[in-house]
């Protein structure tokens, strides 16, 4: 595949995951798909990735991510993301809080035959933690 055929599987992937279509971010998904940004304890699979963005979804039903820059080269893609979203249920075991922030996220994604095979990701967890009151600010 092209690098811009592999930058619209990615393209895709953040299309389905903004609208909620699991079906449509499986299909992307190879069935052997590595998730190499799972929580602890989790493994690292395709299934470990839906369960994954089924509770972001759940836990912020108004997320939308936002692509800022993408990256290509061969079969990887990077993209630069901005997330927005309210924390109306719980998330990792942390309570909802009814606030909203704001933060940002590199992925990786690693592409063959049309579907994402490996997924690599950088989250301004901390970032996210301190807008919706779960962590202290700095200097707080």
């Amino acid at each position: 595949m092209s690098t811009e055929q592999n930058k619209a599987v990615a393209m895709r992937t953040v299309e389905a995951i903004n609208a909620g279509d699991m079906s449509l971010f499986e299909s992307l998904l190879a069935p052997d798909a590595v998730e190499h940004a799972v929580p602890p304890g989790m493994p690292p699979t395709r299934e470990t990735a839906k369960q994954f963005v089924t509770m972001l979804r759940a836990a912020f039903p108004d997320s939308h991510y936002h692509v800022d820059d993408v990256i290509a080269e061969g079969d990887r893609v990077v993209q630069r993301v901005t997330c927005h979203g309210t924390m109306k249920g719980e998330f990792l075991g942390m309570p909802a809080t009814g606030k909203s922030a704001t933060w940002t996220e590199m992925h990786i994604v690693r592409v063959a035959n049309g579907k994402i095979v490996e997924h690599w990701a950088n989250v301004d967890q901390l970032g996210m933690l301190q807008q919706l009151g779960l962590a202290p600010a700095p200097g707080g």
